[in-house]
């Protein structure tokens, strides 16, 4: 009944998935410790909400628009549902905006199946993910998922090889000069972010370590079984494929080494696992197991978030 209803793209799931969004947002923000005071603060947390709608469409078009995912409504629901899982997530604008910018260079990325304006398409999102790291600084690592995909796409013209060289040239002139201009401290931000950190002992409760369990068990079996799949998807999608793995493992990386780690960090390997969590409902055969998993994400997600608040 579960996978009928989000086997299609609708209005009404569309709706849905939006409605629920809201929800949880407001949620978040009625169990906050600091309320809605100002004006100011009210334009803060509509902005928030504003680029996490942003980032279900442009989850939504990157599957869609590239056939990651048949024409279903599992990616943006599987999104959402990460999200309950680490609902820390919705206080976190820092890591919000990071990963829009990110999911802005995947559009990009993934976009290089068809060979069309290749250098352009490097350079956006190379910059792109330059922009994400201004909010998180380990981010700047997906520019080496900029270098996968030319490896797949554009290895021979060794001009590709030099653009996420510039984007990141680019970035980092616009960033020093506006630093340099409105606020110094901006520079000293950047700096204290991109320290390490491998430790795990940031829990501060029983309920993010069993969250982090569940999305750890979720992961590995989503991702492998993608791994193993993968030589009987179609030809011209296996390179695409490859790169949402390859983010994946990035996005992993990425929150082992991050400074003043926490759950919501993991955000970064969302996109990636949505599309690898739909294809593996998608091409099942079984309908008792797509409900199975479906109903079994649901209800971790779901537990997680309201465990949480």
């Amino acid at each position: 009944m579960i996978t009928s209803l989000f086997k299609k793209s609708t209005p009404i799931n569309y709706s849905l998935v939006v409605l629920l969004l809201i929800i949880f947002f407001l949620l978040i923000q009625f169990h906050a410790e600091s309320h809605l005071s100002s004006a100011f603060s009210m334009f803060n947390k509509i902005s928030i909400l504003a680029i996490l709608l942003a980032s279900f469409f442009i989850v939504n078009f990157i599957a869609k628009k590239n056939g990651l995912t048949k024409n279903s409504s599992y990616p943006i629901l599987f999104f959402l549902l990460l999200l309950c899982l680490f609902p820390s997530i919705f206080k976190t604008p820092n890591l919000i905006f990071a990963n829009f910018f990110l999911l802005l260079a995947y559009r990009r990325l993934a976009s290089l199946q068809n060979l069309n304006a290749i250098k352009q398409k490097l350079f956006d999102a190379s910059l792109w993910i330059c922009v994400a790291a201004l909010f998180h600084f380990w981010c700047i690592l997906f520019l080496f998922l900029v270098y996968i995909s030319i490896i797949f796409h554009a290895s021979r013209d060794y001009r590709n090889w030099l653009i996420p060289f510039i984007a990141l040239f680019t970035t980092l002139t616009i960033f020093i000069l506006a630093a340099l201009v409105f606020d110094i401290a901006w520079i000293t931000y950047l700096i204290e972010t991109s320290k390490t950190n491998f430790q795990l002992d940031y829990f501060t409760n029983n309920i993010q370590n069993l969250a982090l369990s569940i999305y750890v068990v979720l992961s590995l079996y989503f991702v492998f079984s993608m791994i193993f799949t993968l030589s009987n998807k179609p030809m011209i999608l296996q390179a695409s494929y490859k790169k949402m793995i390859f983010g994946f493992f990035i996005g992993v990386i990425v929150f082992l080494i991050s400074i003043n780690k926490s759950n919501a960090m993991l955000v970064f390997t969302f996109l990636p696992l949505a599309i690898l969590c739909t294809n593996n409902i998608e091409y099942s055969q079984n309908k008792t197991y797509q409900e199975i998993v479906l109903g079994l994400f649901i209800l971790f997600g779901f537990f997680s978030f309201f465990s949480q608040l």
